[in-house]
């Protein structure tokens, strides 16, 4: 009996791996073919027309002035976040792996205050790109340090520099044959992946259900952005939708950010003692 009971875990693991296998590449193949079979999708004129135009301030003040000073919070956290990644004192981060990924992630974060706010300053084809490459890479280091958290800093680190990659050839895609296909899909199923990841492999730390929260918030900040006008009647022209979005958005960093400071570790993955120098 114990020699059955020996020889059916190591038959239950590789049957799970099969499955999370499939899953990935079933979900890849659906990524291929609805960007090569889908027809080109140019950026609409109408995606930089905002509901909320006012200027707040005095003269000359600020052009869309809550779309833009609502971009603050991403740089104070950004920021923080960035020193506390680094310093490593305060943040409960057990690997050199981590530390890359969340560094660069907290980096994108700040990237997007300054990018958002140049592009809302005047919306156009132009600088709509310093809005999206800088979530893109906040996005890109995010999933990275789940990766890292729950296979290991090797793949991790693999995965962090693909996805970077891939996130600034999609911007230069979109930019020079105006077609968003790639950026879409790339903004699409990265945050999607970080709830499948995180259910499919365990974490070595605990606070898991951070990742999910945070998940939830950033579905509802995208509605928030789709029901911009909306949501700016309803609360009678006080804040535009697209505001909340960028308000709601700028709560993932800060609650990843306490789930960094109160998480403790579980065990330590025997890959990342191997990574060790």
């Amino acid at each position: 009996m114990m020699g059955l009971g020996w020889v059916a875990k190591p038959n239950n693991r590789q049957c799970r791996r099969w499955t999370t296998s499939r899953i990935w590449g079933a979900t890849f193949l659906c990524c291929m073919c609805l960007i090569f079979f889908t027809p080109r999708i140019p950026r609409s004129p109408k995606h930089h027309q905002f509901v909320d135009m006012r200027n707040l301030l005095d003269s000359p003040g600020v052009p869309n002035t809550l779309n833009v000073m609502t971009n603050f919070p991403f740089l104070v956290v950004g920021v923080l976040g960035l020193v506390l990644a680094l310093e490593g004192g305060v943040f409960n981060i057990s690997s050199q792996g981590e530390v890359w990924t969340w560094a660069l992630f907290y980096a994108g974060i700040a990237g997007v205050a300054f990018g958002s706010a140049y592009y809302h300053l005047k919306p156009d084809d132009h600088r709509v790109l310093w809005d999206t490459l800088p979530m893109m890479v906040a996005f890109s280091s995010l999933l990275s340090s789940l990766v890292v958290e729950r296979l290991g800093q090797r793949i991790g680190l693999c995965c962090m520099f693909a996805l970077n990659l891939a996130a600034f050839l999609c911007v230069v895609y979109e930019r020079i044959y105006n077609d968003i296909r790639f950026c879409m899909m790339f903004q699409l199923t990265l945050p999607l992946a970080i709830p499948v990841i995180a259910v499919l492999y365990r974490s070595k730390y605990t606070h898991s259900r951070y990742w999910f929260i945070s998940t939830g918030i950033y579905l509802l900040a995208k509605f928030e952005g789709a029901t911009d006008r909306k949501l700016y009647h309803v609360n009678n022209y006080i804040i535009s939708g697209h505001s909340l979005e960028h308000l709601c958005l700028a709560l993932i960093p800060i609650l990843l950010s306490v789930m960094l400071i109160h998480r403790e570790l579980k065990f330590q993955r025997l890959v990342d003692l191997k990574d060790r120098p």
